[in-house]
């Protein structure tokens, strides 16, 4: 019984990891980001959010 629900949290865990990682794979598809061209911490913030928007939407 234990070793089900072991197996069942690990399940969850690596399904949310791997929503997460390829999130991210994503978002570096945007050069911008991948390189990170804004010199500003606000400039860059804005455009993840407006790229985690645009990928959310697609």
């Amino acid at each position: 019984m234990r070793l089900r629900s072991h197996r069942c949290n690990f399940l969850q865990k690596y399904k949310h990891r791997n929503l997460i990682e390829r999130f991210f794979c994503r978002l570096k598809e945007f050069r911008r980001i991948a390189t990170r061209y804004d010199k500003l911490a606000s400039r860059f913030s804005a455009f993840i959010a407006l790229v985690a928007s645009f990928a959310w939407l697609a």
